[in-house]
């Protein structure tokens, strides 16, 4: 028998909360998930059941809801994630940014759900070197969840979290601890990166373009509704020519004939109709 009750109906509740919140689509084999994650916030507020705990998060949304949401999103992640991405912005991006941005010496990237920040330092890390140094490059990244928003912020990660990295990136980006247990990411290294909680589904403060968005593993908790309605706003904040680099299980539809298909969940904007 479990600790604390969750009927059918809660499980509908906390779902559609859910999806009206943030678009995510919490089908039936996500009941355990939902079951483990939120019977740590029935604990710590010294509740019973999920009726209970859905009661006072009524009561209390503005206290509650951050932690409700944050407990139910997931944030795996970590350095150069799917590393043909980073070789092609390297290879292929910068170098045609170099010619259709000289004009304005302006870049703007984003890293929609950002996690822990492990996109975005890779990002930054593939950059180095590569502008001029009278350019304006920035990373904008933004999470939904505050707390991984805040461990990305502070820079800090575990030797784990670091283990994928060559020691050369490590000596160069990040400032060892004495124990060697943690490594913090140099300052001149997230100088360039603007943090920010955002929720893709409400209104986006940012006007862009943006150059190159990075949505990857995002998309493929919403619904084809939500997902639409996605891509078409990332198009039209998109500067013309602009990518869309999606997770490795992630695609646009064939129906979306404003995105040109590169491969390896890799997208380029172009025309509507072409």
């Amino acid at each position: 028998m479990k600790e604390f009750l969750l009927t059918d109906s809660d499980f509908k509740q906390i779902a559609a909360i859910v999806y009206q919140a943030c678009g995510i689509v919490l089908g039936e084999h996500k009941r355990e998930m939902v079951y483990s994650r939120l019977a740590r916030r029935i604990r710590v507020l010294e509740l019973t059941t999920f009726k209970q705990y859905l009661t006072y998060l009524d009561n209390h949304k503005e206290q509650e809801f951050s932690d409700f949401i944050n407990a139910l999103t997931t944030n795996l992640t970590s350095f150069f994630r799917e590393p043909h991405h980073f070789e092609y912005l390297k290879s292929h991006i910068v170098p045609k940014l170099l010619v259709s941005n000289k004009s304005t010496r302006r870049v703007r990237i984003w890293s929609a759900g950002c996690s822990t920040g492990e996109e975005p330092c890779s990002v930054a890390m593939t950059l180095h070197g590569l502008f001029p140094a009278d350019w304006d490059v920035k990373i904008l990244a933004t999470d939904l969840d505050s707390n991984v928003l805040a461990k990305a912020q502070s820079g800090t990660y575990t030797a784990a979290n670091v283990n994928g990295l060559e020691p050369r990136q490590l000596q160069r980006w990040f400032l060892k601890s004495k124990d060697g247990a943690q490594f913090k990411v140099k300052p001149e290294l997230q100088q360039g990166i603007h943090f920010k909680r955002l929720n893709l589904l409400q209104d986006w403060p940012m006007k862009g373009p943006f150059d190159v968005i990075f949505c990857r593993n995002v998309v493929i908790y919403f619904d084809k509704e939500t997902k639409d309605q996605l891509f078409t706003r990332y198009y039209n904040i998109l500067s013309e020519q602009g990518y869309l680099l999606l997770g490795h299980s992630e695609t646009i539809g064939k129906e979306h004939s404003e995105f040109k298909n590169l491969g390896k969940t890799m997208y380029l904007k172009v025309s509507y109709g072409m």
